[in-house]
C-alpha cells in the first residue's frame, strides 16, 4: 500500500483560510477527484466539516480527538495508524488534509501530488516545511485560468526519492 498526500498550495505554503480553500479553481476540484476516486481519504475533522459530507465514490476516514464523534458514511478513527489500519487492502491512500493531519503523515509517504499555486495567498494553514531534496519530480503539467480568479498554477507530482 502507498501513501499519497494531495494538496492546493501557494507559493508561501498557504493551504487554507478560515477552514476553506482561499481559491476557486474547479480544474483543481476535478483533479483531485480524479486522484481519490475510488480510494480511502484520510482527513482531519475540520477538513470534513469544511467538505460538509462523505464525497461519492471515495472512503472518508475522519481523524479525531473527539471519542464521542460519529459520522455517518464514515470511518472514524483517533490516530494516523488507526486511520491507515482502517485503509486495509487499498493500493493508494490519500491524506487531503489539515495543516496537522499533512505535518504527521509527511514522514510516511510516498508520493506528494501538489497544486502549486503560483503565487502567495493570505491564510491561517500552510503545508508544512520540507526538503524538496527527499523528492523527485516524476510530473508537472502548468496550467492557467482567467475566470473566477486569475491564477497560474501547477499539477505536480513527486515520488520520494
Amino acid at each position: 500500500m502507498s501513501l499519497a498526500i494531495v494538496v492546493a498550495m501557494a507559493h508561501n505554503r498557504t493551504i487554507g483560510v478560515n477552514n476553506a480553500l482561499p481559491w476557486r479553481i474547479p480544474e483543481d476540484l476535478k483533479h483531485f477527484k480524479a486522484l481519490t476516486m475510488g480510494h480511502h481519504m484520510i482527513m482531519g475533522r475540520k477538513t470534513f466539516d469544511s467538505i460538509g459530507k462523505p464525497l461519492p465514490g471515495r472512503t472518508t476516514v475522519i481523524v479525531t480527538r473527539n471519542r464521542e464523534l460519529k459520522v455517518e458514511g464514515c470511518i472514524v478513527v483517533h490516530t494516523l495508524q488507526d486511520a491507515i489500519a482502517a485503509c486495509a487492502g487499498d493500493n493508494e491512500i490519500f491524506i487531503v488534509g489539515g495543516a496537522e493531519l499533512y505535518a504527521l503523515a509527511l514522514p510516511l509517504t510516498d508520493t506528494l501530488y501538489l497544486t502549486e499555486i503560483q503565487q502567495d495567498v493570505a491564510g491561517d494553514a500552510h503545508f508544512p516545511n520540507f526538503d524538496r531534496n527527499a523528492w523527485q519530480e516524476i510530473a508537472r503539467e502548468q496550467r492557467s485560468q482567467s475566470e473566477t480568479q486569475p491564477l497560474d498554477y501547477h499539477f505536480v507530482t513527486y515520488s520520494r526519492k
